[in-house]
């Protein structure tokens, strides 16, 4: 019987981790071709996210509580819980790209959107391959995840430059940059999450703890 509830609720995060994808997916569109209506659709999906991980909580304290689970099944169900808080905050990081997007495709385009796009579709790929990670047990891509992290920083960092100059450039220009700035930190945040799960991941396969360079 906990066999079975436990790939339910696998099935369940794992559905999770595909609306706050629809959700980015749409989010980032809506800015580069200027869709509020993709916007808009983006923000529909943040009370499915909030109600899933509102029920994903309850059934892993239930499943404790009922079966007193050891060992893996305990890791797994442990593990689930923080992936399921960390995918519901990768959809708050979502809510903050809509709002900026909403507003920047109301003002004339302070710039090219090149680095901006490309950050956001390597996230979503590393969003991508955490959940695969933990779906397949692949602890070998798991670490990829992990160390693919800091080409997200890189990112967030070029951005963060690019857009200063413009600011120092142009007063006009600061409160576009810093909603660009917010969304390549909101990304940042996001890659931070996945890199989370990942972590999560190893520590569920393997029972070691890799987060914060442990056990290098």
């Amino acid at each position: 019987m906990l066999k079975y509830k436990l790939s339910e609720l696998r099935e369940k995060v794992i559905y999770e981790s595909s609306l706050v994808e629809k959700m980015l997916k749409l989010a980032v569109e809506g800015l580069l071709e200027l869709d509020s209506i993709k916007l808009e659709q983006a923000f529909d999906y943040e009370s499915q996210i909030n109600s899933l991980e509102l029920e994903i909580e309850e059934m892993c304290i239930s499943l404790i509580a009922l079966y007193q689970p050891e060992a893996k099944d305990l890791r797994t169900i442990v593990m689930i819980l923080k992936m399921n808080s960390d995918l519901e905050r990768m959809g708050d990081m979502g809510v903050n790209i809509i709002g900026s997007a909403q507003y920047l495709i109301e003002r004339p385009q302070l710039k090219q959107l090149i680095s901006l796009p490309n950050m956001a579709k390597e996230t979503i790929n590393m969003m991508n391959d955490a959940m695969k990670s933990f779906v397949t047990d692949d602890v070998d891509l798991a670490k990829k995840v992990c160390v693919f992290d800091d080409v997200i920083d890189a990112y967030n960092e070029q951005i963060a430059r690019e857009l200063l100059t413009y600011m120092l450039a142009d007063a006009k220009n600061i409160e576009r940059s810093m909603h660009l700035m917010r969304i390549s930190q909101d990304l940042e945040r996001i890659a931070d999450l996945c890199t989370n799960i990942a972590e999560e991941t190893v520590f569920i396969k393997e029972g070691r703890v890799i987060k914060h360079h442990q056990n290098k």
